[in-house]
């Protein structure tokens, strides 16, 4: 199946020409200072238009071997940039702050042939949350702040799971904020990004949503969250009131504290001889 979606300013850019041959002379030709990631046939990288930042996936079909590998874990596999075009439209739907798209296109008979790319706009300048967060132990932040910004996350996660989205890479890390002008308690903007391999449907499975929670708590371990900020999270995802929702979701609470210790562990052991990828 064959889609092509292009918005200003891709539309006069890429005017007259094949989308794809464009975006794959972008891939080919970019510095390696623009690239962001390069994996397996998907390559990401930034580029400009008029002085102003875009971000570029192209993904060149997706081998069966990876394929088989996502079946046996029971994962649905990606199978293209179609993927995250789909997500960022659900969630500008239910009102979830993310990229904004301005260019799909997908071609090819089958997943190992499929060809697509997906271009957003570059939030910047902007800090993600795990970096952010990263010397809250060390220098606590204003306590209006850090209240606002964990009752934003919390309800972004609640916008994401009650319209059937699940992340499956709910981290810190997805989380930008933009820094002009300067975060302040009642004034900043939260994106979420990275919606590479989120999955949609009418309802998000309980499974599901509980493991974007778990990731999510996982890494925020270490930024020295209180009881009370904790509570606070609960308080704005759970509809009704907190006691109630202690009582109801204990046994949700008991799993995201084991799982999120299994991550951090799981975590240390992989880069234990990389440091500088610590905190």
């Amino acid at each position: 199946m064959n889609r092509l979606e292009l918005r200003p300013p891709l539309t006069t850019l890429w005017s007259g020409c094949d989308p794809f041959a464009a975006a794959a002379a972008l891939a080919r030709e970019a510095a390696s200072d623009d690239l962001v990631r390069d994996v397996e046939g998907r390559r990401t990288l930034r580029f400009e238009i008029d002085g102003r930042g875009y971000y570029l996936k192209l993904q060149n079909g997706v081998s069966w071997r990876r394929i088989a590998e996502e079946l046996v874990h029971l994962r649905r596999p990606v199978l293209g940039a179609g993927n995250e075009w789909n997500a960022i439209g659900r969630c500008h739907e239910l009102g979830v702050p993310t990229m904004t798209a301005v260019g799909f296109g997908e071609r090819g008979s089958g997943p190992a042939r499929r060809d697509s790319f997906i271009v957003t706009e570059a939030i910047e300048p902007a800090i993600d949350l795990d970096e952010f967060t990263r010397n809250w132990r060390e220098q606590a932040p204003h306590p209006a702040l850090k209240h606002a910004l964990i009752r934003a996350v919390a309800s972004i996660a609640r916008r994401l799971h009650e319209g059937g989205v699940n992340h499956r890479d709910f981290y810190l890390c997805h989380f930008l904020m933009r820094t002009d002008p300067e975060p302040a308690a009642d004034a900043f903007e939260l994106a979420l990004i990275d919606l590479h391999r989120a999955q949609l449907r009418s309802h998000t499975p309980r499974r599901w949503r509980d493991k974007d929670l778990a990731g999510l708590y996982f890494s925020a371990l270490d930024i020295g969250l209180t009881r009370r900020d904790k509570l606070r999270f609960l308080q704005t995802y759970f509809p009704g009131a907190l006691r109630h929702t202690l009582q109801t979701e204990r046994r949700l609470l008991a799993y995201l504290e084991r799982e999120a210790a299994r991550l951090k562990l799981r975590f240390e052991r992989k880069f234990a001889n990389r440091p500088a990828l610590q905190r």
